[in-house]
């Protein structure tokens, strides 16, 4: 449950992320909620693990592990964006 949870977020992420902030306006939509995406999955599959969220079973949701999704999603859309205003790939 929770890596849809955090799929789902970094997706929508994404897509505020290109309508209201512009980011990767030359990639297109798809591809910012992608980014989006890999974003949350690895935030919250991979680094919130790291800074220590552990809950009693696998399945229950964690606040704390959703919030470093969303910022790791973030983070890959502006890394994204960066890269793309700075090489125009």
């Amino acid at each position: 449950m929770n890596i849809a949870m955090w799929v789902l977020a970094g997706g929508i992420l994404g897509w505020m992320g290109y309508t209201v902030l512009k980011f990767n306006e030359e990639r297109g939509l798809i591809v910012s909620i992608i980014i989006g995406v890999v974003g949350g999955f690895f935030g919250g599959n991979v680094l919130a693990p790291m800074l220590g969220t552990v809950t009693d079973a696998p399945n229950n949701f964690n606040v704390f592990a959703m919030a470093v999704a969303l910022a790791s999603a973030a983070g890959c859309l502006a890394i994204g964006n960066l890269v793309s205003n700075r090489y125009g790939v």
